[in-house]
């Protein structure tokens, strides 16, 4: 907008100087030509005056002037009959000089019909003087041919055009700042509003956008700074009672929970204890269930900076946290890719990758057959750093790809449906704060991968 708005201006700019100095410049080119014109025209008429008269005063008068032209003055009188120039042979018979000589009138020649040639050529007709001493009125006796260089115009014209075309430029260059200024002081309202969407985007719902500028961005902005603080009283109110909810459901199944051991510790029925082991089970669950609210209810909190972390260390970490939990299945957690380059840093949340890697490592991990692999891998694209967890659990058909990121959907792992169905969510939700991104495919001979997709720090040195 910025842009267009200062092209707005030189172009504005650009048509009144076309419209004012343009004309000006061609009045003046018209004048220099007038009065140059004028001026050769007055002198050779002149010249012709003395040319007809003859005597030997006018003689001189005439070399004299003559002279001051240099080579640029032609004499021509017919058949030498007059003393101020009887050595010139007889004119040679061209248009200009015919209509001097015989039809007695003055001709004009500019040498081109744009502006003018090298050369302005005047040729005016010499009249012999009447008895009584009037000049102009006799026969016609000779002409008188003037060659005038026309550079000293043209650079004159130069003069003319090329101060109009520099100040030209110097008035464009401050419309150009001034309408710079007037861009940004036009636009600066729009700025504010666009840097408070880019924070409501990146989940800061606290952003707001300062009431400034003319009438119509500040109504904007006050819609929009009230539509902001209605949405976070909403969220905020949803957030604060999905964790207290949460939160207070939790004292009741932990009560639950001890109340059903012990009835399973007093009794010997059979029938009963499984029913408690049943009920037992369906608490566990609901746990589960409470605490993945909590968890996901944290991650949908006020989003925390971005900061550069090394997803090596990261990823041995939480590796090594997992791997006894593996090790009681025979499953192996294995390395793969480009993770030996121990420099690849990753923008992220602090604690973000963490909850994500435990989270798919806990998928894949109930999903995997005894004895089976779970492979981890790095690899640096550009500005994205890809993270992969591949297993080799039964995989997901594309219909439950579609929905293995809503809330409380459970697929079915070859462990039963222990899960919560908050997993994967919870996962979303941190990576795309992170502004990132995660989808699933199918593992190279079966199995699921949980492709996530970083960004890459500049400060990386792999």
């Amino acid at each position: 907008m910025n842009r267009q708005l200062i092209r707005s201006y030189i172009l504005l700019v650009a048509v009144a100087i076309l419209l004012f100095t343009v004309p000006v410049a061609f009045t003046l080119t018209d004048q220099l030509r007038g009065d140059t014109e004028a001026s050769v025209l007055r002198e050779a008429q002149t010249m012709a005056q003395l040319l007809g008269s003859g005597d030997t005063a006018s003689c001189n008068a005439l070399n004299q002037m003559a002279e001051a032209y240099h080579d640029d003055v032609e004499l021509y009188t017919k058949a030498g009959d007059r003393n101020c120039a009887p050595e010139l042979p007889d004119p040679a018979r061209n248009k200009a000089l015919t209509t001097a000589l015989e039809d007695g009138e003055p001709t004009t020649d500019w040498g081109s019909r744009f502006i003018w040639g090298k050369h302005l050529v005047i040729t005016v007709p010499a009249y012999q003087p009447t008895a009584d001493g009037e000049t102009g009125k006799g026969p016609v006796v000779g002409a008188v041919r003037i060659v005038y260089a026309t550079s000293g115009m043209t650079t004159r014209l130069w003069n003319i055009w090329g101060f109009r075309a520099a100040l030209a430029v110097l008035v464009l260059a401050a419309a150009a700042a001034i309408g710079a200024y007037a861009a940004r002081r036009i636009t600066a309202p729009l700025r504010e509003l666009n840097a408070m969407a880019s924070k409501f985007s990146d989940g800061d719902l606290t952003a707001r956008s300062p009431v400034t500028g003319p009438p119509e961005t500040q109504t904007l902005a006050r819609t929009l700074n009230q539509g902001a603080e209605r949405l976070d009283t909403l969220v905020a109110s949803q957030r604060i009672f999905v964790a207290d909810a949460s939160h207070q459901l939790r004292t009741p199944l932990t009560a639950l929970r001890l109340s059903l051991d012990n009835i399973a510790d007093g009794t010997d029925d059979e029938f009963v204890r499984e029913d408690v082991e049943q009920a037992t089970a369906e608490v566990v669950r609901m746990s589960r269930l409470v605490n993945g609210l909590l968890v996901l209810a944290r991650a949908e909190a006020k989003v925390t900076a971005a900061e550069p972390l090394l997803l090596a260390d990261i990823i041995e970490e939480r590796l090594d946290v997992w791997r006894p939990a593996a090790d009681e299945r025979g499953v192996t957690i294995a390395l793969g890719g480009s993770n030996a380059d121990g420099r690849l840093l990753v923008m992220a949340s602090p604690g973000h990758l963490d909850q994500v890697l435990d989270n798919v490592l806990s998928n894949a991990l109930e999903v995997s057959p005894d004895g089976g692999t779970i492979t981890v891998r790095t690899e640096s694209r550009g500005e994205e750093a890809l993270l992969s967890v591949l297993d080799q659990g039964p995989g997901m058909s594309d219909a439950e790809k579609s929905r293995a990121f809503d809330r409380f959907w459970r697929g079915q792992g070859l462990t039963g449906r222990s899960g919560s169905g908050l997993g994967l969510a919870v996962v979303k939700q941190l990576v795309t704060d992170d502004g990132g991104t995660v989808t699933l495919g199918d593992a190279p001979g079966g199995g699921l991968e949980v492709r996530i997709s970083l960004r890459a720090s500049p400060k990386s040195g792999g």
